[in-house]
């Protein structure tokens, strides 16, 4: 058989192989049988070199066009077997633009009214020149109770159902803060003591005007009450503060917080060991219907506790009470979700459900602004 009859067999075998080439991986195999190092078209090349210098003269142009034709073919398949599976993978992936967007997750994302309550509380006193200020969830006994002008076997101690912790190598017990009023020892100490904690904004010297969030703790639940919730303390410490400035704080901070237009307060006497006087203070609201309206109505309602900082917790911060006095108050960030989104039980703060959230819950862009409305 001639060199000629050999490539038109060769040719019509390569290029059935090609043809019926089903994928790239196949494609590429008969690539390989027909170009590869051991392939049929290679090996004729490689036959030249034997071949008297006449005969390579016609057979080498003969067998580089084979080769050049087979190279086409397989090209020529590869496009078509790439559009091909591209068409299938449009046709698998395509989408129905006609069916309705699906919500992105900032638009079906809530966020919790604890949150949101915590962020316009920080917003309001923000905006009235209250830094913020946090401390530890675990505090030492000094801090959360000696510090605050509880003694030792002090009977005050027993108004807080505390959880300790277990003895550390010194045999002292550390305890989930009660309240977050250790952050107020923290902050005053910080404006005698240097350096400053690290885990408080900054350091502050008198005048101190700064609001303490944060998580509490007690062994105690109900409707009203959980182990676990949040508080803001305040406190402001100078040398001429009074309680007719504490009125005026809480008063213009209802108003903003409850967005209305005036509130009435009435003080009530007290007993906080880390004040004196101490005082209860209520708000006046209207209970007729299914939700407290504040502001209005004929009705009272206690909402937070607050009183004179105790000459001896100034003491045991290294302020002088002679020089400095100040004010200090206390109210639950829960509490004040609760009476203002009309939320009836406590408790399902803390149930995760996403019915509840879904419900009470805030949108992931609605920030609190006083310009732009709270909780608008």
């Amino acid at each position: 058989m001639s060199l000629e009859d050999d490539i038109t067999r060769l040719r019509a075998e390569l290029t059935a192989a090609i043809a019926a080439a089903a994928d790239q991986a196949a494609l590429e195999a008969a690539r390989i049988a027909a170009l590869g190092k051991k392939g049929s078209v290679s090996a004729m090349l490689a036959s030249l070199g034997a071949m008297a210098a006449e005969a390579r003269k016609s057979a080498g142009p003969a067998i580089n066009g084979l080769k050049t034709e087979i190279t086409r073919l397989i090209d020529e398949r590869a496009k078509l077997i790439n559009e091909a599976a591209l068409s299938a993978r449009l046709a698998a992936e395509r989408v129905d633009v006609t069916l309705p967007v699906r919500p992105a997750p900032t638009a079906t994302g809530r966020i919790h009214p604890v949150s949101q309550a915590w962020d316009e509380i920080t917003a309001i006193f923000s905006d009235m020149g209250f830094k913020i200020a946090e401390g530890p969830d675990i505090e030492t006994d000094w801090y959360n109770f000696t510090a605050l002008n509880f003694p030792e076997g002090h009977p005050a101690r027993e108004m807080h159902d505390t959880f300790f912790l277990n003895p550390g190598p010194d045999g002292t017990r550390k305890v989930l803060r009660t309240h977050t009023s250790p952050v107020q020892i923290r902050v005053m100490k910080q404006s005698n003591d240097k350096p400053a904690a690290p885990y408080l904004t900054a350091a502050m010297e008198p005048p101190i005007r700064v609001v303490m969030p944060g998580r509490t703790y007690r062994h105690d639940s109900d409707q009203t009450h959980t182990p676990m919730f949040h508080q803001v303390e305040g406190l402001v410490i100078d040398k001429e503060s009074h309680i007719g400035q504490l009125r005026w704080v809480l008063e213009e901070f209802l108003k903003a917080f409850f967005e209305v237009p005036g509130v009435t307060l009435r003080f009530r006497p007290s007993y906080f060991p880390f004040t004196e006087p101490s005082m209860e203070v209520d708000v006046q609201c209207d209970r007729s219907g299914s939700e407290v309206k504040i502001g209005e109505g004929s009705d009272w309602l206690e909402i937070l506790g607050c009183g004179m900082v105790h000459p001896n917790v100034l003491r045991n911060c290294g302020l002088d009470p002679e020089v400095y006095q100040g004010f200090a108050w206390g109210m639950g960030i829960d509490r004040l979700a609760m009476l203002k989104y009309g939320m009836p039980d406590l408790r399902a703060f803390f149930d995760a459900d996403k019915r509840w959230l879904d419900h009470y819950g805030f949108r992931a862009f609605d920030m609190p602004t006083l310009f732009g409305g709270l909780s608008s």
